[in-house]
């Protein structure tokens, strides 16, 4: 066996946990095969003898592709990334790599995790997931180890605002809100106006967009047919519904409920102002 065959072997062995690094962190399977194919270039590249750690630094040189890709990412106005699915591939992924990809977070806290700014999401993802010190991370993320830390910790308490919410009033608008989102998927027209207040205003990104409820109920419809996924959430403190297609967060809906009637909707669809919004998801 040849240096390059070695070398070869040695990364194999650790490509399950690269993949899975890049995986949580980008939320896109296809992107994690990019970031961990671009650490075996590099590695191709460099002279084994010169690492004294190879699953350190492989772990490192995946974290800095990603954060490279996660900030070309942010350039483009798609929006952010929820997670595509952890599918196996067919060059021998197999089963230990399928079960690091599946990790214990499930969708819907991934849909917060990736509303993380990048270092926060990379800082939480190494440390939190794959029990690497903060001594690492702070030179990936470039901070100190205890801003590293920070970084964590704030996403930890994001991710923890996921837990389920308990509270009378917040059932009821649940309820309405819900009543709201199953007519509008169905076309029930009768429904929809039931649940809307006759003065229900539409707001986009802050800015009035329709009013009344004959036309409030036919954009619905319309709209809320194309989501392929609907979490129940808290958004900015009220009741209402994070929105994706196409392996994206779309759009976030916030109710504001008076009595049993929706007053307002606001909706945003800004992938900054989606990044900034305080988000708790709701027990379905």
């Amino acid at each position: 066996m040849d240096e390059h065959d070695a070398l070869a072997r040695r990364f194999e062995a650790h490509r399950a946990r690269l993949r899975a690094v890049a995986y949580q962190t980008l939320g896109s399977a296809s992107e994690a095969d990019d970031a961990v194919q671009e650490a075996w270039l590099r590695l191709s590249r460099t002279d084994p003898a010169s690492i004294d750690n190879l699953g350190g630094w492989l772990i490192t040189v995946v974290a800095r592709v990603c954060l490279n890709m996660l900030a070309s990412r942010r350039e483009q106005p798609a929006g952010i990334h929820l997670p595509e699915p952890a599918v196996g591939d067919a060059d021998g992924t197999g089963p230990e790599a399928e079960a690091l990809l599946a990790d214990s977070i499930g969708p819907a806290l991934l849909v917060i995790l990736h509303t993380l700014a990048p270092a926060e999401r990379l800082a939480f993802v190494l440390h939190d997931m794959f029990a690497v010190p903060f001594d690492d991370i702070a030179p990936i993320v470039g901070r100190s180890p205890a801003a590293a830390r920070q970084l964590a910790s704030r996403a930890r308490r994001r991710v923890q605002g996921t837990a389920p919410v308990h509270d009378a009033d917040l059932t009821r608008q649940r309820a309405i809100a819900g009543a709201f989102l199953t007519a509008a998927r169905t076309g029930d027209f009768d429904a929809l106006l039931e649940a809307l207040d006759p003065d229900v205003v539409v707001r986009a990104n802050g800015a009035e967009a329709v009013r009344g409820v004959v036309a409030v109920a036919r954009r619905a419809v319309t709209g809320l047919r194309s989501a392929q996924v609907t979490l129940p959430a808290l958004i900015n403190g009220a009741v209402g519904v994070i929105n994706a297609a196409e392996g994206r967060p779309i759009l976030l809906m916030a109710f504001t409920i008076t009595g049993a009637k929706i007053v307002a909707i606001d909706l945003i669809d800004d992938p900054g102002r989606i990044a900034e919004a305080d988000l708790t998801i709701l027990d379905r």
